[in-house]
């Protein structure tokens, strides 16, 4: 089965955000850069997938207004198979992604980057509902603390358990980065 690699928000504009943390933001890029090789090693396609929201003003990171609507520094230089920018949770609404995949054949996707529990949840799920085998690698996607409804706060290992165990099985494969790599083609 055809693979490609859905690299999700790997960009500049989440640094300049107040809930950004360097120390795990340095393991990440370490699995998603041995991720990026691996699949340039192999030939798997690397779709870039970029999210660009409103306000259209330079003080909004996500803004392509703000300059930081780039790759994230640090991440593994390479060359995509197509860059999408998206204006929603899923890379598959209102971007082509979905209509590529299909061209090129691709049956299964591999799902990295941020945040685990947004983007790369509901890329996720929209892929597996579409029909795609889903391979979801972990240690390859970045979440944050966050305050809960009842105001305590859900530490971003915790929504990356939570994450995991809601999709396993039932909308993805969790994998580590050696076994997305092991099962792409």
């Amino acid at each position: 089965m055809q693979t490609a690699l859905l690299l999700i928000d790997v960009q500049q504009s989440f640094k300049h955000r107040p809930y950004w943390r360097p120390e795990p933001a340095a393991a990440f890029l370490h699995e998603v850069n041995t991720l990026v090789a691996g699949c340039v090693e192999r030939g798997v396609p690397i779709v870039r997938i970029l999210h660009c929201d409103e306000p259209a003003h330079p003080d909004n990171p996500f803004s392509r207004e703000s300059g930081l609507l780039r790759p994230m520094d640090g991440l593994r230089d390479f060359t995509p198979a197509l860059d999408v920018v998206k204006h929603r949770h899923s890379a598959l609404v209102g971007t082509g992604l979905m209509i590529w995949l299909h061209q090129q054949r691709i049956g299964r996707v591999i799902v990295a980057g941020l945040r685990s529990e947004q983007c790369c949840e509901t890329t996720a799920r929209h892929a597996s509902d579409e029909g795609f085998d889903v391979d979801y690698v972990g240690a390859a996607t970045l979440t944050f603390d966050m305050e809960t409804p009842d105001g305590g706060v859900m530490t971003a290992p915790e929504l990356l358990a939570r994450t995991e165990c809601v999709l396993a099985g039932r909308f993805v494969t969790l994998c580590s980065v050696g076994q997305a790599l092991a099962r792409a083609r």
